[in-house]
């Protein structure tokens, strides 16, 4: 008489998600990853591009950005901080938004002699300001300066892939010619639209040899 092998249902569960994910196309493949530099830039409301540029003036278009909608504008701005340290040509990146921000590098911002705070972008309550000088105005900025958080923009199906959510953390290992470096922390920055892409500052980009890379990987620690 025979005596029939007890079947190990764990390896049923996982022989039947296997052909779930062929059959339906699910997270098998790793997604395409992107690192940018974020070099410094300022994103303006549209009453300070008027105040800057001009009344009515739109902003030009010059290069789409990597994340669909977003481009550089052909617009640039002086940038002056205490003591009339100043950086004479900050590119605007569109469109432009409901409160005026400028992202600094750490190098950048010690130029200026600002303190600027790391900060994710959008949240500018009580960072420090500066001036910003067009060819038809001067913007007496109050507040938003800062040095943007290291982050990574997903959508919520590179999420799933990577057991993330929306305001999770990541790190990111770079792999380069000269050097290894891994960045922690990065905010995890999900919705439903968004392209794979981590932006780091050009210090931060610099400092990893990022231009030589072999290999990058994002991960969950």
């Amino acid at each position: 008489m025979s005596i029939a092998t007890p079947i190990d249902r764990s390896q049923v569960e996982k022989i039947v998600r296997e052909i779930v994910v062929q059959l339906l196309g699910g997270p098998k493949d790793k997604p395409d990853l992107v690192v940018s530099i974020s070099a410094r830039h300022c994103h303006l409301s549209q009453e300070d591009v008027e105040t800057l540029f001009g009344k009515g003036h739109q902003l030009t278009p010059m290069k789409p950005l990597y994340q669909d909608g977003f481009y550089a504008a052909e617009e640039t701005v002086m940038l002056v901080g205490p003591r009339r340290r100043m950086l004479p040509s900050v590119r605007v990146l569109g469109p432009t938004r409901s409160r005026t921000q400028v992202e600094l590098a750490f190098t950048d911002a010690i130029s200026l002699g600002i303190e600027a705070p790391v900060r994710p972008s959008g949240k500018i309550d009580g960072t420090p300001g500066c001036v910003l000088v067009g060819p038809a105005g001067v913007v007496d900025l109050k507040q938003g300066v800062i040095r943007a958080e290291r982050h990574v923009h997903m959508n919520v199906r590179d999420a799933e892939y990577y057991g993330v959510k929306d305001g999770d953390r990541m790190s990111l290992r770079i792999e380069s010619g000269s050097c290894t470096t891994v960045y922690e922390g990065l905010l995890v920055r999900a919705d439903e639209t968004s392209k794979l892409e981590v932006h780091l500052d050009t210090d931060e980009g610099n400092a990893a040899d990022i231009d030589h890379a072999v290999r990058v990987e994002l991960f969950k620690p």
